[in-house]
């Protein structure tokens, strides 16, 4: 690695994002870990992104704007593509860091001399499209520490949700990432989750359980646009990961897992309902 390079990528794809791009920016730059790129890929927006950006004075930010529009899997892999750093992080537009998120997700990645943990995450506060905070999203049952990939990969398919987290919530290797190749968006819904079970092939996670991220909602985001297809790709995910499992997932597994996918998708739209009608 170049000497120069930064010890962590910080990318954010944006696109329309001018509304909550700012509140991101100002959440890397207030990290108490200096020594990072943030890089703003936008993915030709037609609003102020690039007044916006260009209004922040730190020599650590690079804009760069997408000759065309490329989709959300275009321009989450065009980050891959851009970083420079050690470590990687994935920070949607609407999201932001509490100020010791990369202090503590570098300084375990940084302690795993043999680098046996594949991935870093966090539980998330979630807010609202005002950001007031609405809840926050644990690991469900599990404390601080590592945590094996079986069982970290067999607890989001009983769940029948991502329990990791949003991209905002993970830290890892790029190195590990260049291995691991291109997000694939083939089944939407599952985009962060289908990269962090091919992570976890090649290591176990580090839980943080506290909330080192926070995740907004809002109408415009690409989980609430594909709204009623959520389970449906959940279950085609979990059929297509199911022989990384041993033991096996056997029946019991798989209806629980329907269950919940179906559970989880209503409550969401809900959620949703409840939370952002007028946002």
């Amino acid at each position: 690695m170049n000497a120069s390079a930064p010890r962590v990528s910080i990318c954010i794809p944006t696109y329309k994002g001018e509304q909550t791009l700012g509140a991101a920016i100002e959440s890397v730059l207030a990290q108490t870990l200096t020594d990072f790129e943030l890089v703003v890929i936008d993915d030709q927006s037609p609003d102020g992104t690039r007044e916006l950006v260009a209004g922040f004075a730190d020599v650590r930010i690079r804009y760069l704007r997408n000759e065309t529009n490329l989709g959300p899997e275009g321009n989450w892999n065009r980050c891959l593509v851009e970083a420079k750093g050690k470590y990687f992080k994935l920070l949607p537009h609407d999201d932001v860091l509490r100020k010791d998120c990369l202090t503590r997700q570098v300084g375990v990645l940084e302690a795993d001399l043999k680098e046996q943990v594949a991935l870093v995450f966090c539980s998330r506060t979630v807010l609202g499209p005002d950001s007031r905070v609405l809840t926050q999203r644990r690991c469900p049952g599990q404390q601080e520490g590592r945590l094996s990939a079986q069982k970290l990969m067999r607890t989001c398919v009983r769940s029948g949700t991502n329990v990791i987290g949003e991209p905002g919530a993970v830290m890892m290797r790029r190195v590990l990432a260049q291995r691991i190749g291109r997000f694939d968006a083939s089944q939407p819904y599952v985009i962060d989750l289908d990269y962090w079970f091919r992570l976890l092939a090649h290591g176990d996670a580090h839980y943080c359980s506290e909330p080192l991220a926070s995740f907004r909602v809002s109408s415009s985001q690409w989980s609430v646009a594909i709204g009623q297809a959520q389970d449906k790709d959940f279950m085609s995910f979990v059929h297509r990961f199911s022989g990384h499992f041993d033991p096996p997932l056997d029946q019991f597994d798989m209806l629980r897992t329907r269950w919940n996918a179906r559970r989880n998708m209503w409550m969401r739209m809900l959620f949703y309902k409840l939370y952002l009608r007028g946002a």
